[in-house]
């Protein structure tokens, strides 16, 4: 018997029966549980093909589960598939997914409710540690894979747990425990609390704070809070903020962490802001509010980042504001308007209708199995060639609409990255064939629709590659070119040869060809002895290789038949004929070398460049990543680059883990300012998207290519490591000093091999002192 629908509806849409008959007697004890409170219906996509299609449902991969609330789509089914996993999507359907079903979340022990709590502490003979925190919590979320972390390591010693206390069943525990922000860390050992931990929330700090549990906060914990420093800026809690906000009728809010670098960075010219706006007699206030003490407000307000800033008018909540400089928040107080909308995100491919297939990894094989012609197209979203090649792709597709033996897929390898790598994707856009899933081959042609249904036509002929662009050596001029082939012979018969390697796509070969081609003519012109010539080095690979050329254009001068060294001029008319007329008098005399420095973006490398608008998506599509911030005038930089550069190659040579990139913070400052760069080159390392570590090691190839294998964070500092060496600062230096007879001081780089290899001996010595009193 049929009875109606609630609002509350989870779909199995499917097109085969049997591929539904092992869930069939788990969605109906399902349905049993909800009846009353929600629904779970099963459609059949070949029966009630209408229906699927209105709704953008397709099903021919396998059944899919889509949950509806009150007659709209909320989201796709991304969980086990267990009854409780199901029952606890059911209870909530708009909420996070449960840490116990997040990946690695099986080194934690996950509480269920106040009776599981209650038992696990007074039965579990280790010492145990939970973590008290709500789905929402922003700390809580970054928290949590350090933490799964921790328990892997202190297994044998400590059991880490985690309990979801934002909930009815747990209200018992958050009261007796006084739970009143997220996260909360307790110490328990022998039934009852022993110790709250009140550090930050850091690997290596936990761990040993759990070696040596304690009440007391660590020092460097124990820093001024804002709200002591005199200011102008008015300060907000859970309790004060409704009464200030209802007698204030213009009142910008800065919701802040304590810890957050950004916070840090705004919290000057916050203060700045308030003073002006009081010395001027602005109206308006500026207040602030701690949102690691403040939960409730956070949770209220949905600060879900740090700073978040948000402006109120006549009591209420009025928008977001996202100025952090002293006189632009000036500006907006003048006279406060919301600022514009930003422009709406552009629909994910995979949600546009069309005739490509969007395949995931679970049913990539039996996709391509079904269909004897299929083109697959690797792509990652922000990749501008991907969204140059989208249209066309698309429209190729189209016109093969109906036709059952011939397919076009695309693949999301941000997001499949078990496909990507099987067929070795190492760049964006790869478009790979395939015969009935078999004898996969590149395709290589042209990137137009026409291309791509010539190609599928018959795709055992060999595709048609894309036009190339008019050869610079087909165009008139004293410029000689030279090739894998004719390279040696002519510079055996020219004894003063200058030789620009260039790529056909390099911006600043494009902007140096014109200096290039009139200093060859005024060459001839005027007599000057010796020749101009130029080499593709997309097409004489072996000359590239000979001459070690890694940039473009790298401009290089050849003495005698033989290289001599790297121009050292700059790039206009008249510097290179003058160069010419005297090349070892140009060499010799610093003074007359300018520097000519190539933007690193710029070169051929491995090394992937970055900048604020592709950086979150980069670090987020690969699961380890290297990223070296430097500045293109540091010195230091310049000496790591070829070393970075180095790694790189050999990395992605021998299809390495990991990948190697680079930010230019003279460009990109706001990002470097972000991951709290504060000198160069800063190196950081990343693992699935989130900012792990600093690299401290060596800065050579073999170093970054050795710890790329096996990343693995820096020993805690020295100077944290119990033991009887003192460790001395500016503050401490003359003090000790002058309070001892004799001191023998190190000083030392947490880099330095030597300080590595002498730092035990000299940690002995101090030991053996120590006891001989």
């Amino acid at each position: 018997m049929n009875r109606p629908l609630s609002n509350d509806i989870l779909y199995i849409l499917y097109l085969i029966e049997k591929e539904v008959s092992d869930k069939l007697n788990l969605l109906g004890a399902l349905a049993q549980d909800f009846k009353g409170k929600g629904s779970v219906a099963f459609v059949n996509c070949g029966e009630y093909s209408k229906l699927c299609k209105k709704f953008k449902i397709s099903a021919k991969y396998g059944p899919v589960l889509k949950h509806y609330k009150n007659g709209k789509f909320n989201k796709d089914y991304d969980r086990k598939d267990t009854l409780k996993s199901l029952t606890t999507f059911m209870n909530n359907p708009t909420g996070d997914t449960p840490w116990a079903e997040e990946p690695g979340a099986d080194t934690v022990r996950h509480v269920d409710g106040d009776k599981d709590l209650a038992k696990l502490v007074t039965k579990e003979k280790k010492p145990l540690f939970v973590m008290f925190y709500a789905p929402w919590c922003g700390f809580c979320k970054r928290l949590k894979p350090v933490y799964q972390e921790i328990a892997t390591e202190v297994k044998q010693s400590v059991l880490l747990a985690g309990m979801d206390v934002d909930n009815a069943d747990s209200m018992n525990t958050r009261m007796q425990f006084n739970i009143t922000g997220f996260p909360t860390l307790i110490y328990f050992h022998g039934g009852k609390e022993l110790h709250r931990y009140k550090g930050k929330h850091e690997k290596d700090l936990l761990i040993e704070w759990l070696q040596n549990p304690t009440d007391e906060a660590p020092k460097d914990e124990e820093e001024e809070q804002w709200k002591d420093s005199p200011s102008e800026v008015v300060h907000l809690t859970d309790d004060s903020f409704d009464d200030y906000i209802a007698s204030n009728p213009s009142v910008l809010v800065m919701f802040y962490a304590p810890w957050c670098g950004h916070c840090k960075a705004m919290k000057p010219e916050y203060v700045d802001a308030a003073q002006t706006m009081k010395d001027e007699d602005i109206p308006g206030t500026l207040a602030a509010v701690d949102a690691t003490k403040e939960t409730a407000l956070g949770k209220r307000f949905e600060v879900k980042g740090f700073p978040s800033v948000k402006y109120f008018k006549d009591g209420e909540f009025a928008f977001e504001m996202n100025e952090r400089k002293a006189d632009t928040i000036v500006d907006f107080m003048k006279d406060p308007k919301e600022p514009p909308p930003p422009p709406p995100s552009e629909p994910e491919w995979s949600e546009t209708e069309s005739e490509i297939s969007h395949l995931q990894d679970v049913h990539f094989k039996d996709f391509l199995k079904k269909k004897k012609h299929v083109l697959v197209m690797f792509y990652a979203p922000w990749c501008g060639h991907c969204k140059k090649a989208k249209p066309e792709f698309t429209e190729a597709a189209n016109h093969y609409a109906g036709n059952k033996k011939i397919g076009f897929a695309a693949v999301d390898c941000t997001k499949e990255t078990a496909s990507c790598s099987a067929h070795g994707v190492q760049g964006y856009p790869t478009f790979k064939y395939f015969n009935y899933g078999k004898n996969d081959e590149k395709y290589t042609g042209g990137r137009t629709k026409d291309d791509f249904i010539k190609f599928m036509e018959n795709p055992q002929e060999p595709a048609t590659p894309p036009p190339e662009e008019e050869q610079w050596s087909d165009e008139p001029s004293a410029v000689e070119h030279l090739t894998d082939d004719n390279f040696e012979d002519f510079l055996s018969k020219h004894d003063s040869m200058l030789v620009m390697f260039y790529a056909p796509w390099c911006g600043h070969c494009k902007a140096m060809k014109p200096a290039y081609v009139e200093a060859a003519d005024e060459m001839k012109t005027q007599k000057v002895k010796g020749v101009l010539a130029a080499v593709n080095c997309m097409k004489e690979q072996k000359l590239r290789t000979k001459y070690e050329v890694n940039g473009f254009p790298s401009v290089k001068y050849f003495k005698d038949g033989k290289y001599a060294y790297d121009y050292p001029r700059s790039r206009t008319k008249d510097d290179l004929v003058d160069f010419m007329k005297n090349p070892s008098e140009a060499h010799k005399n610093p003074n007359t070398i300018v520097k000519n420095d190539i933007p690193w973006s710029d070169e051929d490398t491995y090394v992937a460049h970055l900048t604020g608008d592709d950086f979150d998506q980069y670090v987020q599509s690969h699961n380890s990543v290297l990223v070296m911030f430097y500045a293109p005038w540091c010195g230091h930089c310049k000496k790591t680059k070829p070393e970075f550069e180095t790694a790189a190659e050999t990395i992605n040579t021998h299809k390495g883990q990991g990948k190697m990139a680079a930010v230019d913070c003279t460009k990109d400052q706001e990002l470097c300012k972000k991951y709290d760069v504060k000198g160069y080159p800063t190196i950081k390392y990343f693992k699935d998207g989130e900012d792990s570590f600093k690299y401290y090691q060596a800065r050579t190839a073999q170093s970054f290519t050795a710890f790329m294998k096996n990343p693995q964070p820096p020993e805690p500092e020295w100077s944290a490591v119990p033991g009887k060496v003192k460790h001395l600062t500016d503050d401490n230096l003359e003090e000790v000093l002058k309070s001892h007879k004799s001191v023998l001081v190190m000083f030392y780089s947490p880099r330095c091999g030597y300080c590595k290899t002498m730092k035990p001996d000299f940690i002995a010595a101090a030991e053996q002192l120590s006891a001989e009193g």
